[in-house]
């Protein structure tokens, strides 16, 4: 450990302690890097050999301010080997071997150990990838450094940087090279959270992968291959562009991502899923090898007796008031200001003459006579700051002298403090309405504007009364204040903040407010007239029970030292010591520390005269390395070891114990160096091989006088322990609290407590308070505090004590990421267990990479030491955690904040693979091999009916002659141009709501004709070749249909490029052209221009399009015949569509088809020329296109068309057309659905102020293939309904490649139903019907009406055998509008007979079926359809396609995106897939940047609550990135090859590891 040539153990001890020092000042944030480099250059240029060259700048070691550098020095020179501290001590300590055990850095070491051991095994974790922009800190100038005091007031050895072994500090490769190797040969290592990151820095050029293949092999190896899609000939997969390098970014982090989670988890998941609902969690066998207790039945411990003293007062005010007499003059308390120096100094007379004043007045100045405010007994708040300690000890025994119940609070510092509710909720339980405060602290409250104080959050209504001496009446001479005896009546009430951050009162009577001073009179032997100085808060605990109460007692002069005093000066007590010659001091370790720091300013100060040092908190585990350094330190001014006094206290038992002042040379007291193995398992067992995961506690001495204690099990009824077990500490005392004011159920469970022995018995009579501490019974009867119940953490049934945990996060190397004391530990309760969150506020000049190493050893040490994983690992920046009014961290706040995803983090690390472990075991799917006899007698034997639906009857034509015109839609269009020529069919309207074109029967068929005559002229087509129509929705659209019908010629309508975005769209345009084989293009004239020009050159070649045609000016021709088709069995258009899946299929629609589902619709809608529907629709494929070129000309009603894209310039028109026309039915799109939920909903006053009226609507029927939305559709109808829009307008439709209609709720038949599954069964393919509101309910909504002429049946897709109802199946469809089959180029005959002329394996094998590829199921109702039978309603569940398999479960994506949106207000939208098993999400942040990394943790969260998934990588982008066709649908596949090509731009993407 030579730092580069100098042999540091060799060094002078006052340089070594310098150094120590310099260390210290650079860990704490008290001197910059470059500051330090330059005092330690400085310090170490008399000892460094000459060599050439020498760099001091940065040291290889840090050393521990209380360790010397050589850790082994060799057996001839016992050189400075052992520590200072254990030199002084060797005489009192036996087992000298075992010394080291002792020094209180030995954690630090533990901590380096276990790294170094983990960077044998090292993996490369990927390391998040964040956009630039993102989070751009602050410059460091402007970031005020946070306190470091910190809520676990972050004990201890950690305060010192232990020597970092080498081992960590050499050789870290480059980033590329883990990277590579990670890639390359997919290492796995032991341990699942022994990864020691290098993710790659971001401005590091790409790793060059070098053979791209292996790469791919290996890519591949973790790719289920499964079996060929089954929907649609792949026609064309949009997949991966060819130019997309696979390794690219992202891939490679999957890549090591997938490395990282190959390796084994500590707990091994069990093999086989038993498929029972019920079991959900996979429990843990338990350990055979767990460690039990096994030591004798503990005894209840008692204190010494409480010795009675002749002059000891009847009550506290009695005591006041005899020095207020008899030693006016004497000195009560010394306040001093900001700088360290005395303020003022307020003598007993004083005390005891404004105390008199406020009872007086108090009682008889707020009210009136007959009227008094106040009445003995009441609650009164106390608002003074903690920098004012005079005022609030005048309110105080102010309040006891007018027996009222002061309850001493923080000062609000505005309305939405941290923690101001929840003071509110301890005013509101204790009944108080007034507040005592001083006219400097009134000033400084949050007014509102009229200059009354703000009405704080939560709180009851106050009357402020300001105390100020100026403001008291003295009282007059008759008037004398009632000082009984004390008795049980309440004295005082102390705030007290739960584990939940509930803040409660607990009551202490007067009677034990007496008792409690005298006890700590006898157990600290204070003496009267001694000086004490004060460090902690005086409104509670051992502030209040010492500082103010105990010294009043006894006369002692108080000197308090504030807070704010101490940030300015951390070593102004200190000297106050010095200078008052103080006898007792009260401190924290924080204080210690701080003084220590700070000491080497103050050579001539004087420790002698302390008799006692109290460390108010000792019990934290903790605390001996700041006690040890303290000492080691300040020895040399006068301190004596044995006046080092801890002490363990609790809110409910006040003093739990204090080590008593020792005698000089007496034997040191104890210390107990536990396994924390043993200690997870709540055992003490004596640490001796594992010298890593040891925990070294001090005791914290001796019971209080006149009390008793037991050790009872912390969980379930409170059993008496073993002595060998750690427990709760419970004590009988008359000094204790006696409840929790205003709450007399919890205080039942806290205050009276009766323990009982392993028989159940209780023990006595007596009842027991609990501290709330955990701990044990030492040799002696001393007492040890392990912990507290509200920092225990319990995972997997084992204990973790949030305290340990900070430290050994502490012990990593924080100096350069982290603040020291400020870290928040809590846990989290997800998936039926608790799981540990670390949330660390980071400096504003540590790097990313730095940040992520840091994480990244957390993890490891904390798994390595404590053997628990970690759930999530946050850093916040500088300052934003919410603090406690003294500094430390708002724990419960904090986890409020991560919970509803207010925290903010910069950087994020989830482990949810490593620490969830109690997984449902995946499900093995069952051979299928049940004969089709046994299946159908077994649904009929189970009373279930198979499960099929059939629409009405398509009935009979009345006219033959009608039928003979319809037969082709041509001729139909021809019958009403002659029969009602100017009937209007189509009303085009534009963004303004006016129409911009119409179109009668007549001039439709004429535009047709038009284009027909061009096309034979120009075209050079044969019949039956495809033409491609490229025209915006509207009518110029239609009469290119017909002019196509007329000529003998299949037309494709397909969507016109963007012209904003070719380079997107336009390949889409090119695939169907080139695919359809189109002989020809129609378009307009503009759309002409853009297929043709330049931008349209740089993604297409433009050179071989087919011959295009505009069809805006053409000449009045009539083409010579019009073409009639010979059989209508022959094709009539192609419908081409992109899947949500990324397939593009094409199906064939004959003129039989096209005909039949006209008049289904007909029959279904009920439409006839009379009648008016609006169609707001994408009309390029599937039932959007029948409806806007089909229907109107086989029906005669008019259509008024409103193309979607209109609605983006003007929200209101499609709302609006449907007022202004009176229309009755309408057809619309999701997309269109939640374009007017999402703008208009909250404008719905003014569209009603406009006269928008929607009662005229009958039915709004949402086109879709898809589930329907029912919580979109349920929304649109509620907003709405203020507009006169009915409950019962809103359906769904339904369709699918196979068969573009199969149901849509019409005119007749009942309304849509809606039921209830179980979604853990419909995992399984099961459906279980369960009430509304069971929790893990889905709710699913009819898909509207089956069609007449429509067969529908339920299937098994394994065996192809029917299913009963309500049981989940593929839905199949029999119809003879289905379409007649896939339009390939490769005519794949195998899918065509599979998806469109299939049959079933039994029951009725003679019918042929379509597949639609959709899973569903059909239920019975209870409703009656028009025919008067019971109505079958078909429930659509999801595509089969789009279904994930994981774990052996189908999932829906739509349900994990339903979870995911409702995770956190700014997720917009979100979209699920896999990728080689692992779950993607990706999330649309409509919020701030700043709340990216918010939505990693309750993502990861709500899926696996919900879901029981482990979401692998979250990424977050900006709103409208995820990719949605015309229907609203999104369209998964394609966002998965973007991520994966890495073209998202994404905020951030976060690897769960």
């Amino acid at each position: 450990m030579a730092d580069r040539g100098v042999d540091l153990s060799a060094l002078p001890k006052e340089v070594r302690d310098q150094l120590a020092e310099l260390d210290l000042e650079l860990s704490e944030g008290d001197i910059t890097q470059k500051g330090y480099e330059k005092k330690r250059a400085k310090l170490l240029a008399s000892y460094i050999p000459h060599l050439p060259n020498v760099d001091l700048s940065l040291p290889d070691v840090q050393l521990s301010p209380s360790h010397s550098a050589d850790p082994s020095p060799s057996p001839e020179a016992p050189g400075p080997s052992t520590s200072s501290a254990s030199k002084h001590h060797r005489a009192h300590r036996s087992g000298g071997a075992r010394d080291d055990r002792y020094r209180s850095d030995i954690h630090t070491e533990a901590v380096q150990a276990a790294l170094a051991k983990h960077k044998e095994e090292k993996m490369a974790l990927p390391m998040p990838t964040k956009r630039r922009s993102a989070f751009v800190q602050s410059p460091i100038d402007t970031c005020t450094p946070p306190d470091t005091s910190s809520a676990s007031e972050d004990e201890g050895s950690l305060r010192r940087k232990a020597a970092l072994s080498a081992v960590l500090a050499q050789n870290l490769q480059s980033p590329d090279y883990w990277i590579n190797r990670s890639v390359q040969s997919s290492s796995t290592s032991s341990s699942a959270s022994s990864t020691l990151s290098h993710g790659e820095p971001k401005t590091q050029p790409q790793p060059q992968l070098q053979p791209a293949a292996s790469v791919l092999a290996d890519v591949l190896a973790h790719t289920r291959i499964g079996k060929p899609n089954c929907k649609g000939a792949p026609v064309a997969v949009l997949g991966v562009c060819p130019g997309v390098p696979v390794n690219s970014r992202v891939s490679t982090k999957i890549q090591q991502l997938l490395n990282t989670l190959k390796r084994p988890k500590r707990p091994p998941l069990s093999e086989f899923f038993l498929d029972d609902s019920e079991e959900i969690v996979e429990v843990p066998q338990p350990d055979p090898n767990t460690p039990k207790p096994e030591g004798r039945q503990i005894i209840p411990v008692k204190g010494e007796p409480l010795g009675v003293v002749s002059n000891w007062p009847p009550a506290l005010q009695a005591a006041l008031a005899r020095w207020g007499a008899t030693q006016a003059k004497s000195p009560a308390l010394t306040a001093l200001d900001i700088t360290g120096k005395p303020l003022y100094t307020l003598t007993y007379g004083k005390l005891w003459s404004r105390s008199l004043k406020l009872a007086y007045t108090l009682l008889n100045k707020l009210g009136t006579k007959t009227d008094p405010v106040l009445q003995p007994g009441d609650r009164v708040a106390l608002v003074y700051p903690n920098s004012d300690p005079g005022m609030f000890w005048v309110a105080f025994y102010g309040c006891l002298l007018a027996e009222v119940i002061p309850v001493p609070i923080e000062v609000p510092l505005s309305r939405q403090d941290a923690g101001s509710q929840q003071l509110g909720f301890l005013l509101g339980s204790c009944g108080v309405s007034l507040a005592l405060t001083s006219e400097v602290c009134l000033k400084g409250l949050p007014k509102t504007p009229n200059g009354e104080i703000i009405q704080f959050k939560g709180w009851p209504r106050m009357r402020w009364v300001v105390t100020d001496t100026k403001y008291l009446t003295k009282p007059s001479k008759d008037w004398q204040p009632h000082i009984p005896t004390a008795n049980t009546d309440t004295a005082y009430i102390e705030y007290k903040a739960s584990k939940e951050g509930t803040v409660m009162g607990v009551a202490v009577s007067k009677i034990s407010m007496l008792t409690h001073c005298q006890a700590l009179t006898q157990a600290c032997n204070y003496c009267e007239g001694e000086t004490l100085v004060n460090v902690l808060d005086c409104k509670k605990d051992m502030g209040l029970w010492h500082g103010v109460l105990t010294s009043v007692m006894n006369r002692i002069h108080t000197i308090t030292v504030p807070y704010a005093v101490m940030k300015a000066c951390p070593m102004s007590w200190v000297q106050r010591v010095h200078i008052h010659k103080a006898r007792v001091a009260l401190v924290k370790c924080r204080d210690l520390h701080w003084a220590m720091m700070a000491h080497k300013d103050q050579k001539d100060t004087n420790l002698s005269s302390i008799r006692m040092l109290i460390v108010a908190d000792g019990a934290n585990p903790w605390s001996v390395s700041s006690c040890d350094a303290f000492l080691n330190v300040f020895q040399s001014h006068g301190l004596k070891p044995e006046v080092i006094c801890p002490c363990a206290t609790s809110p409910e038992a006040l003093t739990v114990a204090i080590r008593r002042p020792g005698a000089r040379g007496a034997p040191l007291p104890a210390r107990a160096i536990l396994s924390m193995g043993g200690l997870s398992h709540g055992v003490i067992r004596v640490n001796t091989e594992d010298k890593n995961s040891a925990l070294t506690v001090q005791d914290v001495g001796h019971i209080m006088p006149g009390a008793l204690m037991c050790i009872v099990k912390p969980d379930g009824p409170p059993q008496l322990c073993k002595t060998d077990e750690i427990g709760e500490i419970v004590i009988n005392s008359r000094a204790g609290g006696t409840m929790y004011y205003g709450l007399p159920g919890v205080t039942k469970n806290t205050f009276e407590v009766i323990p009982v022995n392993q028989a159940g018995a209780p023990i006595g009579e007596i009842p027991f308070s609990r501290t709330g501490l955990l701990g044990f019974v030492g040799p002696g009867s001393l007492v040890f505090v392990v912990g507290k119940i509200e920092g225990l953490l319990m995972v997997s049934s084992r204990r973790h004590n949030a305290d340990d945990l900070v430290a050994t996060a502490l012990a990593v190397e924080p100096v350069k990421t982290v603040y020291r004391g400020r870290i928040a530990v809590f846990s989290v309760t997800v998936f039926y267990d608790e799981r540990i969150v670390i949330v660390a506020e980071q400096r504003p000049d540590a790097s990313e990479e730095d940040s992520f190493q840091w994480m990244s050893r957390v993890l490891q040490a904390i798994d390595s030491i404590h053997q628990v994983g970690l759930y999530c690992l946050a850093l916040v920046p500088a300052n934003t955690l919410p603090k406690t009014p003294l500094g430390g961290i708002h724990i419960c706040e904090t986890k409020q904040n991560f919970l509803e995803g207010n925290l903010h983090p910069c950087n994020i690390l989830m482990c949810p693979h490593t620490c969830v472990t109690n997984m449902p075991k995946p499900r093995q799917k069952q051979p299928v091999d049940v004969g089709p006899a046994s299946m159908l007698v077994g649904n009929l034997v189970a009373g279930k009916r198979i499960a099929q639906a059939t629409g009405r009857e398509l009935g009979v034509v009345e006219d033959q002659d009608l039928i003979r015109k319809h037969q082709f839609l041509s001729e139909a269009l021809q019958f009403r141009a002659q029969t009602d020529p100017d009937h209007v069919l189509y009303v085009l309207l534009n963004a303004k709501g006016v129409a911009v074109c119409t179109a009668t029967c007549a001039q439709l068929h004429k535009r047709a004709e038009k284009i027909t005559a061009t096309l034979m002229e120009r075209g050079g087509l044969n019949t039956g070749d495809n033409v491609v129509l490229l025209y915006p929705p509207g009518i110029d659209l239609i009469a290119a249909f017909y002019g196509c019908l007329y000529a003998g010629v299949i037309p494709v309508t397909v969507r016109p490029p963007h012209p904003q975005n070719l380079a997107a769209t336009l390949p889409t345009v090119r695939m169907i052209i080139d695919v359809s084989k189109a002989a020809c293009i129609l378009t307009t004239q503009p759309l002409m221009r853009i297929l043709r020009s330049r931008e349209a050159a740089a993604s297409v070649n433009v050179k071989t399009w087919p011959t295009i045609i505009d069809t805006d000016d053409l000449p009045r021709k009539r083409p010579p015949h019009i073409y009639k088709p010979p059989t209508a069995e022959m094709l009539a258009y192609l419908d081409f569509s992109v899947s949500t899946t990324g397939m593009l299929t094409g199906v064939k629609m004959s003129h039989a088809a096209v005909s039949t589902l006209c008049r289904s619709i007909k029959l279904q809608c009920e439409l006839y020329s009379s009648r008016q529907i609006a169609i707001c629709l994408d009309p390029y494929c599937g039932l959007g296109f029948v409806l806007w070129c089909l229907s109107s000309v086989y029906s005669g009603h008019q259509s008024i068309l409103i193309p979607p894209l209109e609605l983006e310039s003007s929200l209101a028109l499609w709302l609006s057309t449907l007022s202004q026309y009176k229309i009755r039915d309408t057809f619309c799109s999701y997309s269109v659905m939640e374009l007017c939920t999402k703008g208009l909903g909250t404008q719905t006053e003014m569209l009603k102020a406009r006269g928008l009226n929607l009662s005229c609507v009958r039915s709004c029927v949402v086109i879709a293939e898809e589930r329907p939305r029912l919580s979109l559709t349920q929304s649109f109808s509620k907003l709405f309904k203020d507009l006169g829009l009915s409950s019962r307008a809103v359906s769904t439709a339904f369709g699918s490649r196979v068969n573009l209609a199969i149901c849509l709720q019409g005119t007749a038949g009942p309304d849509p139903s809606t039921v209830y599954v179980d979604m853990k069964s419909l995992r399984h393919d099961r459906v279980r019907l369960v009430e509304r509101g069971a929790p893990q309910s889905l709710p699913l909504m009819e898909s509207g009406t089956i069609l007449p002429g429509v067969r529908v049946i339920i299937v098994n897709p394994e065996t192809r055998g029917p299913l009963g109802d309500s049981h989940l199946g593929e839905i199949w469809v029999n119809s003879p509008h289905s379409a007649s089959g896939y339009y390939t180029i490769y005519g794949e005959e195998s899918l065509q007979a599979d998806h469109f002329n299939t049959r079933l394996s039994f029951g009725e094998p003679h019918t042929l079926w379509a597949r639609t590829g959709y899973l569903g199921f059909i239920k019975r109702t209870e409703l009656l359809d028009a025919s008067g039978d019971r109505h079958d309603a078909l429930f659509v569940v999801g595509s089969l396609d789009e279904t994930l398999e994981l774990r052996g479960l189908r999932y829906h994506p739509i349900d994990i995106e339903t979870s995911v949106s409702r995770a956190h207000r700014s997720i917009a939208e979100s979209a699920v897939f896999t990728w080689t098993n692992l779950l993607v999400v990706v999330a649309e942040l409509s919020g701030s940047e700043q709340e990216a990394l918010d939505l990693v943790p309750l993502v990861t969260n709500v899926v696996l609550e919900e879901h029981h998934l482990i979401v692998g990588v979250v990424v977050i982008v900006d709103p409208g990135v995820i990719p949605i066709n015309s229907r609203g649908e999104k369209q998964r596949m394609h966002l998965r090859d973007s991520f994966l090509a890495d073209q998202l731009d994404p905020i951030y993407v976060a690897y769960n590891m």
